[in-house]
């Protein structure tokens, strides 16, 4: 093979090393095309939202949020959740307190629908502000970033101080709007040392925003925590952060490892 200037070895070897990584994930058990290869469990897709009803959850999904009450969730302190519930969504109490799901989770497809107030009261971040924490620590956020200027990582659908959204995608305030989220917790090893980032695909509204992008640690304001050895699950957070945001149609798939 003749390799040209414009595409030197190292190149060449740097490919090679990235396609040995990506053949070595394919499960060598099983010939291509195999027969006997166990097949995919078979489950009930979904169906999509509108303006006027949520849409269905997956039939393997864990529905964290029906419009019926917050069963799935309690409060801060392990209190009662405090937020409001009425016409099929929740709202932020200001002041009441984040909300956490009772269960823990780590890897996950996590479907949010979420609307901002009208009228749109204040800028910038104080403009319909709320957030996302995936195991409480990583956050994407919530806000009303239509026609509403903040810093970058901090609009809608951003990992809040690392990345922000390759696109904004946000609806006007009262419309309902929605997350797809894919998440990839953490590893440690014994000592503490992180094997694996987090990393986060995201879809606002159907559009790519967050293309597994790899974290560096948890989220935070004015700075970037380092990672701390945990658990591989812990719960899903919403913020409270004294905008009336409400919230509808939650739910979440756990995925298991290689997923």
């Amino acid at each position: 093979m003749i390799l040209r200037k414009s595409f030197p070895a190292v190149a060449v070897a740097a490919l090679l090393f990235f396609a040995h990584l990506s053949l070595a994930q394919v499960d060598q058990r099983w010939k291509p095309n195999d027969p006997d290869r166990p097949l995919p469990p078979v489950i009930t897709p979904g169906t999509s939202s509108t303006q006027d009803a949520p849409g269905r959850s997956p039939s393997d999904a864990i529905v964290l949020f029906d419009g019926k009450d917050l069963s799935q969730w309690g409060g801060e302190d392990n209190g009662p959740a405090k937020w409001k519930v009425t016409d099929g969504y929740m709202e932020v109490v200001p002041n009441s307190g984040y909300l956490h799901t009772r269960q823990p989770f780590g890897d996950c497809q996590l479907h949010v629908e979420f609307a901002e107030p009208v009228p749109a009261v204040g800028e910038s971040q104080g403009r319909g502000n709320s957030g996302v924490f995936l195991m409480g620590l990583y956050e994407i956020q919530v806000l009303d970033s239509y026609q509403n200027k903040t810093y970058a990582d901090g609009q809608a659908s951003g990992v809040y101080g690392q990345f922000p959204p390759q696109v904004n995608a946000s609806r006007p305030p009262g419309q309902w709007q929605w997350y797809d989220i894919i998440f990839h917790g953490p590893r440690f090893d014994s000592d503490g040392k992180v094997l694996r980032p987090a990393r986060v695909t995201v879809l606002h509204n159907g559009v790519l925003v967050q293309d597994n992008v790899e974290l560096s640690g948890p989220t935070g304001h004015h700075e970037r925590p380092a990672y701390k050895p945990g658990p591989d699950k812990l719960p899903i957070t919403l913020q409270d952060h004294g905008n009336p945001v409400r919230f509808r149609n939650i739910w979440v798939r756990e995925l298991g490892e290689g997923q």
